[in-house]
């Protein structure tokens, strides 16, 4: 049983002397620490979140933006593309109105010709048959 003697009082006081002395080297410096190792991660954790967000932010931000300039591609390949394809026409309808142009004047040009080689051989034959008639007659 415990009994209240002289040696009670010595751990007591041995007891208290020791909690306050181990206190004031131990636990509070232990308790300082770890309030701190508490703090430093938490402000790490703190502070890894935030870059997290402002990762995502500049992510979706990023993304936004490279969808813009797909968006803004698009319309100038797609209005190049147009024009490209309006001047194409332009040229080949003036290329075939040129071709039509010389087909037309090489068509002039060769019933000219025509016309004079016609002519030509229509005086060449009044000739040969004068000729013919003359050989005739003389034979």
């Amino acid at each position: 049983m415990l009994e209240f003697n002289q040696w009670f009082f010595v751990l007591l006081a041995n007891f208290l002397i020791l909690f306050f002395v181990l206190s004031a080297l131990l636990f509070k410096p232990l308790a300082k620490l770890f309030k701190e190792r508490e703090a430093a991660t938490s402000g790490a954790l703190d502070e890894a979140k935030s870059l997290s967000f402002k990762k995502e932010d500049a992510l979706a931000k990023m993304n936004a933006e490279l969808s813009s300039a797909k968006g803004r591609a698009k319309e100038t390949f797609g209005a190049l593309r147009e024009e490209g394809l309006a001047r194409q026409k332009e040229t080949l309808s003036k290329s075939e109105a040129e071709a039509v142009a010389m087909i037309e004047s090489a068509r002039k040009e060769l019933q000219a010709e025509a016309g004079k080689a016609r002519a030509s051989l229509k005086a060449d034959i009044e000739k040969f048959s004068e000729e013919i008639v003359n050989k005739l007659v003389k034979a």
